[in-house]
């Protein structure tokens, strides 16, 4: 089992991705937060929301 990682907004979700920093960077793009310059941290909008799941990968 393997854990995988998503942001959902109340008009948007992502893909689920196999590692926190390309969930976040892909959150990015579809408008879900942004990466603070200053801290290097991601900061995620209101509303937005991380789901995390454990699935088996696929082959």
């Amino acid at each position: 089992m393997n854990t995988y990682y998503r942001f959902v907004t109340p008009h948007r979700i992502g893909k689920w991705y196999p590692d926190l920093a390309t969930a976040e960077r892909q959150a990015c793009a579809i408008g879900a937060g942004f990466r603070c310059e200053r801290t290097q941290t991601f900061v995620a909008y209101r509303e937005t929301r991380l789901e995390v799941t454990e699935m088996e990968r696929a082959a």
